[in-house]
């Protein structure tokens, strides 16, 4: 069987730079980083890519590189490209295998709430006569997978009772949308500042067979100014914090509001600063994530 070839190198953050050089001079097809000490990076500044403290890189060879050769080669390029230091490295030898169809046999149908179920689009339902949601992630972020995405849908499996109007903030694959018109609201916008993630929901609800009459998506810049019986945002404390002004305002009298994307240790601020404009309630935990919820104050 044919296997890829990797090296594996643990660097500091100052050397990540140079080893990644390193790594494509020596013919790598590609270059990928990783946490090497389980450090995470939740919310980095616009415009910069930052990287851990002890980060894994990791170059992929093909096949019929000559291992010897990399072994001998890795410090020199490294140094030549300006590497300081002398990070450990190995190789290793990748089993070549369908990584799609792996992951696809992986992922199987999620039950949230007592009506709601996500299921792959590749994939029969557990329960025909459930709400069922084909799923397909294809450009965007968004599978259930995620504690963040299945608090929002629990929670909108017990706040659905029919006929809503809905934004979904931050739409991704447009899995909380698509759930709440599965649900019975009745109509659904979704916001997101990727393109793709567009046109993920609009694939997502073509496969549900939702009308395009039913929901619509737009960039911020070009979303309408209207008010929703329900708005959900799974997205981050920080962009939640500086949106709260624009997201309140899009929420009516008496309307429904769910935020996540959040950590536990940022739930009590988030939920102070929301206060001005909704009567907040204790929040949700799913591990480290929470969702936040309240009702729009009259």
């Amino acid at each position: 069987m044919t296997h890829w070839v990797q090296l594996k190198v643990h660097c500091l953050a100052n050397q990540v730079e140079a080893t990644e050089d390193a790594l494509l001079a020596l013919g790598a097809l590609s270059v990928t980083l990783q946490d090497d000490a389980d450090q995470p990076i939740l919310e980095p500044e616009l415009g910069t890519t930052p990287v851990w403290d002890n980060t894994l890189v990791i170059g992929l060879f093909d096949a019929e590189s000559d291992t010897e050769s990399l072994k001998t080669g890795f410090m020199p390029a490294f140094s030549l490209e300006g590497g300081s230091g002398a990070p450990e490295y190995r190789i290793e030898l990748l089993e070549d295998k369908d990584w799609i169809r792996a992951w696809m046999d992986d992922y199987h149908p999620m039950q949230f709430g007592p009506r709601l179920w996500v299921c792959p689009s590749w994939r029969e339902p557990e329960d025909p006569d459930a709400v069922n949601l084909m799923l397909d992630p294809g450009l965007a972020f968004g599978t259930g997978t995620h504690p963040t995405t299945a608090l929002c849908l629990s929670w909108l499996d017990r706040n659905i009772q029919g006929g809503e109007q809905v934004i979904d903030y931050g739409c991704g694959s447009g899995i909380l949308g698509i759930a709440a018109l599965l649900l019975g609201a009745e109509r659904m916008t979704g916001v997101d500042i990727d393109p793709q993630a567009l046109l993920a929901t609009t694939d997502n609800a073509t496969r549900n067979r939702i009308s395009p009459d039913l929901y619509r998506v737009y960039l911020p810049a070009e979303a309408p100014t209207e008010k929703a019986d329900i708005l959900v945002a799974n997205i981050l404390a920080g962009p939640l914090k500086s949106l709260a002004p624009l997201l309140a305002e899009q929420v009516k009298s008496g309307g429904k509001l769910a935020l996540s994307g959040l950590l536990a240790s940022q739930a009590d601020e988030l939920n102070q600063h929301y206060s001005q404009w909704f009567v907040m309630e204790s929040h949700q935990q799913q591990g480290d994530w929470v969702i936040l919820s309240g009702t729009k104050r009259h």
